[in-house]
């Protein structure tokens, strides 16, 4: 992987030297479209009726953004330099790394070129817009905050760095708190080494397949793992020059079709929160038919390979506030985050309402036993007061009513069998044909 910083590019378009090609005739034109297997695998011309991400920002935490591509321009805001603070969030140099920013902004909101924009790279999320930002060299935190602070709902990184640095936990939070969802790629040399910002909990990590449906070979693996999605032979912008195009593979355009899927959700849908976001796609995401015997989720496939149609179109209840995100992570981490940036106060104001809740239905339980019993012994009282004193001093008794029935059993007694976690293993997970039909 290439070096940025002290962040890892996830992506081998640098290693392989992947094709890079500038513009080309209208013949190459329609090929480069045809050759976005990617579009077609996630059913573009369909989802595009539903949404295109307008009036979203997508955060692209990277190596810098060519905002006068061809199939950029427009798309691109003004972002921020952490490395040479500034606010130009241009890449730096010409070799091919210094693309991979601008590759991952055209996956995810290229609007193509030419008529109806069906000349050169298309995104999934084509009017979505791009926030640039370049992390610099003293982690995510800065950026994960400057991202929030500037209106980006969605925050796509496509790289990964070695360390465990407390700030950018505490930004992964900060972001949870204001909604933001963040989506990171696994990895790519095919071992459970999964790095940072992917390990940390409340981020929603991405593995990468090939056209087929199977695991990428050197896509990352582990229970970090949500979803997957297209990451091999991914046609995108590059640099220099402002009508370059490249050809790549790595778990960063599958990171970066899977922010481009929630921020299509997030247009259509946006009043949901970003743990919702990430509960329709896991909920919609489909295992390929020729993978059989596995339950979800599983450390290579997640719950599945991202669907963006059936995330945008089917009936999924919104869900919990954090759905599927681990906010609790592992015994390092902090819990869900609250409307402020303290990672606990959420979970223990949560805990102390449960616990008031139990207490008043037990004393208001008990309150109703004292109320029955004072009922019970007036009536057995007035009973005998009209034995004694009824004509004739009868000798049989007097009925009053009908037998007594059966005690009710108390409601705030009753065992409820608890809920099963929908994000816990399930034996029959969905499966559907990959590519999907359009």
């Amino acid at each position: 992987m290439a070096f940025k910083r002290t962040a890892h590019a996830l992506s081998v378009t640098a290693l392989t030297g992947a094709l890079v090609l500038a513009a080309a005739p209208a013949s190459f034109a329609d090929q480069t479209r045809d050759d976005q297997w990617a579009l077609d695998a996630l059913q573009a011309e369909s989802v595009w009726k539903v949404s295109t991400g307008s009036g979203v920002t997508v955060g692209l935490i990277d190596n810098g953004v060519n905002s006068d591509h061809i199939d950029l321009k427009g798309n691109v805001l003004k972002g921020r330099d952490f490395e040479d603070d500034d606010d130009d969030a241009s890449p730096e140099g010409a070799n091919s790394g210094s693309g991979h920013g601008t590759g991952m902004a055209s996956i995810i909101a290229g609007h193509g070129h030419g008529l109806d924009g069906d000349d050169g790279v298309k995104g999934l999320a084509p009017d979505a817009k791009i926030l640039p930002i370049r992390s610099g060299t003293n982690g995510y935190a800065d950026a994960i905050r400057y991202a929030v602070d500037h209106g980006a709902s969605i925050i796509n990184i496509s790289e990964f760095q070695t360390q465990d640095l407390p700030q950018d936990r505490e930004a992964v939070t900060y972001a949870l708190a204001h909604n933001v969802l963040i989506v990171s790629g696994s990895g790519n040399n095919g071992s459970t080494n999964i790095q940072f910002p992917a390990k940390y909990p409340g981020v929603l990590t991405v593995g990468g397949v090939d056209s087929s449906g199977k695991v990428w070979e050197k896509s990352n693996y582990g229970p970090e793992v949500l979803l997957t999605a297209p990451a091999t032979r991914i046609v995108h912008a590059g640099w220099p020059g402002n009508s370059k195009l490249g050809i790549g593979d790595g778990t960063s355009d599958a990171t970066a079709y899977v922010s481009a899927a929630a921020a299509l959700i997030r247009a259509k849908f946006p009043d949901l929160t970003a743990g919702q976001i990430a509960n329709r796609l896991v909920k919609t995401a489909v295992i390929p038919a020729s993978v059989k015997g596995i339950s979800l989720p599983d450390e290579k496939y997640g719950y599945g390979i991202v669907n963006p149609l059936n995330a945008l179109t089917k009936n999924i209840p919104a869900g919990s506030k954090y759905g599927p995100l681990n906010v609790s992570g592992d015994s390092s981490s902090s819990s869900a985050p609250s409307a402020g940036n303290s990672a606990t106060g959420s979970a223990a104001e949560d805990e102390k309402g449960d616990q008031n809740q139990v207490l008043f239905l037990v004393i208001l339980g008990v309150a109703a036993v004292v109320v029955i019993g004072l009922i019970v012994l007036l009536v057995v009282k007035l009973s005998r007061r009209n034995k004694n004193n009824g004509p004739g001093g009868s000798t049989g008794p007097t009925h009053y009513g009908q037998p007594s029935a059966s005690p009710q059993q108390n409601p705030y007694q009753q065992h409820v069998t608890p809920q099963q976690n929908p994000y816990q293993q399930q034996s029959t997970p969905p499966q559907g044909q990959w590519p999907p039909q359009q």
